[in-house]
């Protein structure tokens, strides 16, 4: 695990702006954020809706460029620091690969394959394999060793999300992004998604950053990092509902406020 003494970023975005249209249809959806993301940890991005967290969770991972500025996903002694944001598309397929991981709001698992198949899928084609015990662990610990075998259609959509988090965590990546990973689950298959995702980060040192809207989801993570009109706007250490709840009606209070003069 890793010490909790000294802050040791993940991955981190340094003055980053994004901006989508031109003139009066210009939008600055990131607007000089500058963050970093804590090794072994899950944190949680939230805002109000047009706060640009999930287009700062893109930039993080690659998955979008940004105009200025710069994203870093940082070496662990292994590995090397690499710039996202000025990486060939070459060097980003690798990074997804190998060093980052996905877990989305739809599972993303092909229909005809088994769970097993899926979650070992992208190691297969990356011409990797994980070890056995690994393996075990991973697909054990969410409890998935007796579903291993069956189709998607044959699980319930909780189920589907786990193997989905397994996928996720085999290849051992340096940052798991979450985009609202439990949008499409109950209440109860939600909660167990979640604390598989908190005791990744608690028992593996596994990071995790996972953009959500819902502050049950986000009072599982370590921390909360807040986002309003693309820029930050402080952040929750330790959350519960409660205090997510509070934060976020204070933050659409004042967005409000702001957008009425």
């Amino acid at each position: 695990m890793t010490s909790r003494s000294t802050f040791v970023p993940a991955c981190s975005a340094h003055d980053v702006v994004r901006v989508y249209g031109r003139g009066d249809a210009e939008v600055r959806a990131l607007d000089g954020v500058s963050v970093a993301f804590e090794r072994g940890r899950f944190t949680a991005i939230m805002g109000p809706s047009g706060s640009g967290k999930s287009t700062l969770m893109h930039a993080l991972a690659g998955l979008d460029g940004v105009d200025s500025g710069r994203v870093v996903l940082h070496g662990d002694g292994r590995r090397e620091d690499v710039e996202i944001s000025a990486a060939s598309d070459a060097v980003l397929t690798g990074l997804r690969r190998d060093r980052i991981g996905f877990v989305f709001q739809a599972f993303n698992l092909l229909p005809v394959l088994t769970a097993r198949d899926n979650v070992l899928l992208p190691m297969r084609l990356a011409g990797t394999r994980p070890s056995q015990e690994w393996f075990d662990e991973v697909t054990g610990r969410l409890g998935l060793s007796a579903r291993l075998d069956h189709l998607p259609h044959e699980m319930s959509g909780g189920q589907q999300q786990r193997v989905a988090v397994a996928r996720a965590l085999l290849p051992q990546p340096d940052v798991i992004f979450a985009d609202e990973p439990t949008g499409n689950l109950d209440s109860q298959s939600g909660a167990e998604v979640l604390s598989m995702l908190r005791s990744s980060a608690r028992e593996t040192g596994q990071t995790v950053v996972m953009v959500t809207h819902d502050p049950v989801a986000a009072s599982y993570s370590d921390r909360v990092v807040l986002l309003a009109d693309g820029r930050p706007a402080g952040e929750i250490a330790h959350p519960t509902t409660d205090t997510v709840i509070d934060t976020m009606r204070a933050l659409n209070v004042t967005g409000a406020a702001v957008a009425a003069r």
